[in-house]
């Protein structure tokens, strides 16, 4: 038992006890370097001799190269890949450069990690260990904590250990180790000091060290017996990793110079492939056997199976401490023992640090390379080669150009700290009028991911400059602008999107700033662009006709937009494009067209790791789930936004998320947060977010005086984009309820300019619903009954269930209590089921109104199955087996088949054909 780590090692027992069981889990050990992460995970890995290790390290250097970790962990058992399912072998043999192809879909080598750990579990329980999590390679990390999420019976225990564990980690299962406490650490440092030891020595190691073991172990070491017995005194406060990093400076300073040169070997390749060590040993002329003695000896490296640094420290103070010439001449040892056909990319990077200036050889073949990264393991990959192409060009003007494209790359990759230096370098190189406004416009779109709301005015500025040099150029920029106007809203800097319906035309004044009106007047007035029309010229002009010339002019040439999309546009002009996309299609009421093009968004981003796109495209992709009425999708979706922009972005979805659920206190506290939030950044579309989501909210709990002031503030402000209509479907219903049929008639009106002329079912179907609201008679009965029909025949579900909850409302008020109780029961269970709490417990409440018995929660009341029970049991009662059913849910076959006992033992059933049965009363 280690000392002071009594109650960790019994977390961990307790974890191999349930995996001994048939259970799986997972736990993330965070603590500061040298607290005693990796030798828990030693004592986990000691304590599971019956059990299947499989163990990985991250490596920083290898961060820039995709599934780097991943590989290092399933090496051992890739001779299994054959037995996985054929789209899941495929995308894991491209991750790992086994086979040719464009870059694998995250989700599906996700699965098919899931699928190998549950294969290789499937023999015998799996431990698997993975150390410095921070220094994963983000594609590793993403995959791997898709794989830990899903873990349910496959008997699979994986265990993270970092310092700060990356984003993909969070929301994981965390056990903090802390330092020792006083008393232990006393003891520690006590049975590491050869010698005497003064009290006030002792006290102040403790202290400085807060505890840390590895710093309580290593420092008596470098210091001598007589500092420690007569009162020395170290740096006050100094913090870790500080005083272990010196002490690992000073015992790699005291080794022979064969064994540092060694030792810097192994940190300059980090792999800890003892092949390849030797072969670029061999090339120095080191003697392996005998340089590496004395290493082992003072406890810093372990040559084994595999080369070990005790701490990773140890591999910094390796590294740093040598000098630029020892780290080239290792570099170039390495980079000629790497096989250069089957490791280019590694080879490259070593021959890349081993240049001691400038080398165009190497900057091209890093450029070169880098579309190959980019393909393996997305844009911060390729930023990566590019950024350090940069420091190797000799020629200013390539220099310059290599500088922009790194800087391109890092900001579609979401890695900005280094981009405006990038961008400075690009701009300094010889004068080149459209390369400095390149620049500018780069400048200004990455003030767009930095902070959307405050974007425009620099984008406008930038395209307006392009217009003399690049048409085509300055038209992108123009849709960029639009863009980040569409954002500001009411919060722009023109502060001039007024009242009216989201089709009711142009808005604003004349002031400077970048306001969607002025936006618009600019690009219409800029000449056509060099080729034919592509699809984001369409999607320009059409919302600059939509913002001057009125919602009827816009809608037929956004429909030409959306159509050309998947054809004969490129893979990242699409990418570029599909946010504006989708929230076109959203103006013109195409729920079709949203899901195609937000499900397409979504994939591009993930497949390139084109991060500060991914939000956009989830919380597009999350509102869509919402309409429909997938709750559990959209918040899936809603804590990958989180987690893919921790503190950097507000999550618009997750407002719609409690909205929708009826959680009014979730719903408050968001509201403040998202307002604080985007008002800082000017984001005037995040208040009206807020509106909306509590209007939303009042009118499922019947708060219809709350619900009208909330959709009357989100209606006024039409240029961000389908919020305003969103708010005046709220606000007519609420109004109707509160006996305000004036303010109901003016909001429909508003309301029609643009679903009467969108024509679609959607559009129809939320205009027949709003109309019957303030209609009487036959006249009302019948456009309940078309926007049941319209509404049917569209994806978004949860408008649907709500318009049976108003037929049937208004068919109890007419005393016809049988049809009432039909649309009321149905609309119940729609909502029910969906988990649209608020919308449903007014329709339960409606119910009993009519006489009928019903309990509040039918889902529960059913066999109590949870969501995810009922989603399997829907798919296998539609024939489907469950390796079909794992795939698409993103679970693994095993753990499908440990959710369908539970829904027979639930249902009182016994076979799939009885499942068929069950439905649609049952789940």
């Amino acid at each position: 038992m280690f000392r002071g780590r009594r109650g960790e090692c019994e977390v961990l027992g307790g974890l191999l006890d349930g995996v001994r069981g048939g259970r799986s889990a997972v736990l993330v050990l965070r603590g500061e370097a040298g607290v005693g992460k990796t030798a828990l995970l030693d004592h986990a890995v000691a304590s599971a001799a019956d059990l299947r290790v499989m163990r990985a390290a991250g490596v920083e250097p290898e961060m820039g190269l995709a599934f780097a970790g991943l590989h290092q962990l399933c090496g051992p058992v890739l001779g299994r890949l054959a037995r996985l399912h054929g789209p899941q072998r495929a995308a894991l043999e491209t991750a790992f450069g086994l086979q040719a192809g464009p870059a694998p879909d995250r989700f599906l080598v996700g699965l098919a990690v899931l699928s190998l750990l549950s294969e290789v579990a499937g023999e015998r329980p799996l431990l698997c260990v993975v150390d410095d999590a921070q220094w994963l390679d983000q594609a590793s990390a993403q995959a791997l904590a898709f794989a830990a999420r899903r873990l349910a019976t496959e008997s699979v225990l994986l265990l993270f250990a970092g310092r700060e564990p990356g984003a993909d980690l969070h929301g994981l299962p965390e056990l903090v180790i802390q330092g020792l406490a006083a008393a232990d650490a006393r003891g520690l440092l006590g049975s590491a000091a050869w010698g005497p030891m003064d009290d006030r020595v002792r006290d102040q190691i403790v202290a400085e060290t807060r505890g840390n073991p590895q710093a309580l172990v290593d420092l008596p070491r470098g210091l001598s017996a007589g500092a420690l017995a007569g009162g020395f005194r170290l740096p006050e406060m100094l913090p870790l990793p500080g005083p272990i990093e010196e002490d690992f400076l000073r015992r790699v300073d005291g080794l022979p110079g064969p064994t540092r040169l060694l030792l810097l070997v192994a940190a300059a390749e980090p792999t800890g492939d003892p092949v390849l060590l030797r072969r670029a040993a061999g090339r120095l002329g080191i003697p392996v056997q005998a340089a590496a003695a004395p290493a082992a000896e003072a406890g810093l490296l372990e040559f084994g199976a595999r080369v070990r640094f005790r701490h990773p420290l140890v591999r910094a103070a390796a590294y740093q401490s040598a000098s630029p010439q020892d780290r080239q001449m290792v570099h170039r040892a390495l980079a000629k023992a790497t096989d250069r056909q089957a490791d280019p990319d590694r080879s490259a990077w070593h021959r890349a640090q081993a240049a001691p200036g400038n080398d165009e050889d190497v900057a091209a073949e890093l450029e070169q390379l880098a579309g190959r990264a980019q393909s393996r393991g997305g844009l911060a990959a390729a930023a990566a080669f590019l950024e350090r192409a940069v420091a190797l060009t000799p020629d200013p003007a390539q220099r310059a150009e290599r500088a922009l494209a790194a800087a391109q790359a890092m900001i579609w990759a979401g890695a900005l700290d280094g981009v405006p230096t990038l961008l400075d370098v690009a701009k300094a190189g010889p004068p080149d009028e459209l390369r400095h406004a390149r620049v500018d416009l780069w400048h200004a779109r990455l003030a767009f991911v930095s902070c959307r709301g405050r974007a425009a005015p620099p984008l406008l500025k930038a395209a307006r400059r392009l217009e003399r040099i690049d048409i085509d150029l300055a038209r992108e920029a123009y849709l960029d602008t639009m863009n980040a106007a569409m954002f500001a809203g009411r919060l722009s800097a023109l502060g001039a999107s007024g009242s009216g319906a989201s089709g009711s035309g142009a808005s604003g004044s004349g002031a400077s700033g970048g306001g969607m009106a002025e936006v618009s007047r600019a690009a219409r007035a800029a000449p056509r662009p060099s080729h034919p029309m592509r699809a984001p010229d369409l999607l320009l002009d059409g919302q600059a006709a939509r913002a001057t010339e009125g919602y009827a002019a816009g809608l037929p040439i956004l429909r030409r937009a959306l159509s050309a999309f998947g054809h004969d546009i490129a893979t990242e002009d699409e990418l570029r494009w599909l946010w504006p996309a989708c929230t076109a299609a959203i103006q013109l009421w195409d729920d079709g067209q949203w899901d195609v093009l937000s499900r397409r968004h979504v994939r591009l981003a993930r497949d390139a790791g084109a991060l500060s796109e991914l939000p956009l495209a989830l919380s597009a992709r999350a509102c869509l789930e919402l309409f429909a009425g997938e709750l559990t999708a959209a918040a899936a979706l809603t804590e990958e936004v989180r987690q893919a922009t921790p503190g950097h972005f507000a999550s618009y979805s997750a407002l719609g998320l409690a909205a929708w659920s009826g959680r009014n206190d979730e719903v408050a506290v968001l509201t403040e947060a998202t307002i604080a939030e985007v008002t800082l950044r000017g984001e005037g579309m995040g208040i009206t977010v807020t509106e909306w989501a509590n209007a939303v909210l009042g009118n499922g709990l019947g708060r219809y005086h709350e619900a009208l002031a909330a959709a009357d503030q989100g209606s006024r402000y039409p240029d961000e984009p389908g919020l305003a209509s969103w708010s005046l479907v709220e606000l007519v219903e609420a109004a109707a309820r509160t006996g305000q049929p004036q303010r109901a008639t003016e909001a429909l009106r508003r309301l029609a300019s643009s679903t009467s002329v969108a024509g679609t079912n959607w559009a129809l179907g939320i205009e027949a619903r709003s109309r019957a609201l303030l209609s009487s008679g036959e006249v009302a009965e019948q456009l309940y009954r078309e926007a049941i029909q319209r509404l049917g025949r569209t994806g978004v579900r949860a408008e649907l269930a709500r318009a049976h909850l108003l037929y049937g409302e208004w068919l109890r008020r007419q005393h016809r209590r049988m049809d009432a109780r039909k649309q009321l029961r149905l609309s119940y269970e729609m909502l029910t089921a969906m988990g649209i709490e608020g919308f449903a417990e007014r329709a339960r409440r409606e119910l009993l109104a009519t006489g009928e018995t019903v309990r509040k929660r039918t889902v529960e009341a059913v066999g109590e199955l949870t969501e995810q029970e009922a989603e399997i049991a829907r798919l296998a009662a539609d024939g489907q087996t469950n390796p079909e059913i794992a795939a698409k849910l993103f679970l693994s076959p095993r753990t499908v088949e440990w959710h369908l006992r539970k829904v027979f033992t639930k249902l009182g059933i016994r076979s799939r054909k009885e499942l068929g049965e069950a439905r649609p009363a049952r789940f």
